[in-house]
């Protein structure tokens, strides 16, 4: 195959030369190849997303995606720097919603509800489909005021003692509890970052969501910090769905049940994890886990 040389004339704008001479080598003779692979669609989803495209202006981030979240499994989506991961992370509960040039089109529904009706208010699905952000970000309010905000806004108790009940619970599932307990109206930005990072996930789970997006979660942990907050993964799937964006491979190969690869704005492959990391079905997507670019 012949490697263009001219790359300003490839299809692949505002990418890094490194993507661009990947995606020429790969592509350029495969160009119907970009469809997606694999298994993007499974039985009784909790979340279902179809041809969903999201612009920032002019420019498409996302091109005509379409998958299910599972109940009670973690999807990892994996991909090089600018592929469109967390822009279709950011989808999954609106939050896209506040950035004022992005457009999304297409349908991405919860259970049977249609997100991007105009009727939905985004408040309330934000509790159901939480989100946990690559930094830390706990409120500048004590260990319990963080964890006890969202039944307080959502309504979810009606007196003191459900509210403890309720903090002291989601503190627990976080393994956190025994750490705090003794301290719980101490400032949560006085924690360390993996506990920052467990605080912010009990925050999320305190209102009972049926999906929780994790954003790079550990990028910004320590090793033992990291395998704590992947326990509690293993843990929280049990209940929950969860949808993790994360650069490492090797942690998504630990964590996940299925996993989704993107690529400058397409979903290339989808497919249970141990056969998309041992046996993957896209050119794209053994390049990216060989290392051969990425």
């Amino acid at each position: 195959m012949e490697l263009a040389t001219d790359m300003t004339n490839t299809p692949f704008p505002g990418f890094s030369d490194k993507e661009k001479t990947a995606a020429t080598v790969v592509g350029s003779a495969k160009e119907s190849s970009r469809k997606t692979v694999g298994e993007p669609f499974i039985d009784n989803p909790r979340m279902t997303c179809r041809s969903v495209d999201v612009f920032y202006g002019d420019a498409q981030a996302i091109k005509n995606v379409s998958i299910d979240v599972g109940r009670n499994e973690v999807l990892a989506m994996i991909g090089p720097s600018g592929c469109g991961k967390s822009t279709f992370l950011r989808c999954l509960n609106r939050m896209n919603d506040t950035v004022a040039s992005c457009r999304v089109e297409g349908e991405i529904r919860l259970d049977d509800m249609d997100i991007y009706d105009p009727k939905v208010d985004v408040v309330p699905l934000r509790a159901r489909v939480g989100m946990v952000f690559q930094k830390p970000n706990p409120f500048p309010k004590s260990i319990f005021d963080n964890i006890a905000y969202g039944p307080k806004i959502h309504g979810l108790t009606s007196n003191k003692a459900e509210l403890a009940e309720i903090v002291e619970t989601a503190l627990t599932r976080a393994g956190l509890w025994s750490e705090v307990k003794d301290r719980l109206h101490a400032p949560g930005t006085g924690l360390s970052g993996g506990q920052q990072q467990r605080l912010c996930i009990a925050r999320a789970i305190a209102v009972s969501p049926e999906v929780i997006l994790m954003d790079e979660p550990c990028s910004a942990l320590d090793p033992i910090a990291t395998a704590k907050v992947e326990e509690l993964i293993a843990e929280l799937r049990q209940q929950f769905s969860i949808v993790i964006v994360t650069h490492a491979m090797q942690q998504a190969s630990r964590v996940s049940q299925r996993t989704a690869y993107f690529h400058l704005g397409d979903l290339i492959e989808v497919g249970p994890t141990d056969r998309v990391f041992t046996n993957p079905r896209h050119q794209l997507t053994e390049d990216y886990i060989t290392g051969r670019f990425g």
